[in-house]
């Protein structure tokens, strides 16, 4: 890579601390991420569970009771914990993705529990937690992608702070951020 055919070098390689770096950042948003969606589902199966014990509501009303539930505190974790250093200016748009983002993840992780508890039958209390439990890893998927994608945004030309660095970081060359897109961050 970066080497002609005569061996000569044909441009400077990328660095491969970046890419180290990428690669790292994204492992601890996943752990971070993988921490609140893990509270979270311990959340959404309690609730679940209780509202099934103490109420007569059918399987897959309970189950978006205990989702919506879910969803209120995986929001307040992902914001002050995984993603605490992404922007935090237009939190009227980022709350109204996470809510559509999170709509569809309950769609998906209900649709799986219907489609098991009305479609083959299976309703019992072991079962109807498997296909909550199903549902909500396939939602979870779809939940990573989205929220760090659209809800979450990186901010553009940010690089995060090595340990006791400052957190804000230079734009990077043109004015533009990452994949050429143009920043919102000026440099005077």
């Amino acid at each position: 890579m970066g080497r002609g055919s005569s061996g000569h070098s044909t441009g400077a390689p990328a660095p491969r601390g970046s890419m180290r770096q990428r690669l790292d950042r994204l492992v601890r948003e996943a752990v971070k991420f993988g921490a609140v969606g893990g509270a979270g589902l311990l959340v959404n199966l309690l609730v679940f569970n209780l509202v099934r014990q103490v109420t007569d509501l059918p399987v897959v009303r309970a189950s978006v009771i205990a989702t919506v539930v879910a969803i209120v505190f995986n929001y307040l974790g992902f914001r002050y914990f995984t993603y605490r250093d992404r922007g935090k200016s237009g939190r009227t748009k980022e709350m109204s993705l996470f809510l559509l983002f999170s709509a569809i993840g309950l769609v998906i992780e209900n649709g799986l529990l219907y489609t098991a508890t009305y479609g083959f039958g299976w309703d019992s209390p072991l079962q109807s937690n498997i296909f909550k439990f199903l549902g909500i890893g396939v939602a979870t998927l779809f939940r990573f992608w989205s929220y760090r994608t659209w809800v979450f945004r990186a901010l553009p030309g940010a690089v995060a702070p090595a340990a006791g660095a400052p957190a804000a970081g230079p734009v990077a060359e043109g004015g533009r951020g990452p994949a050429g897109a143009p920043s919102r961050q000026h440099v005077p």
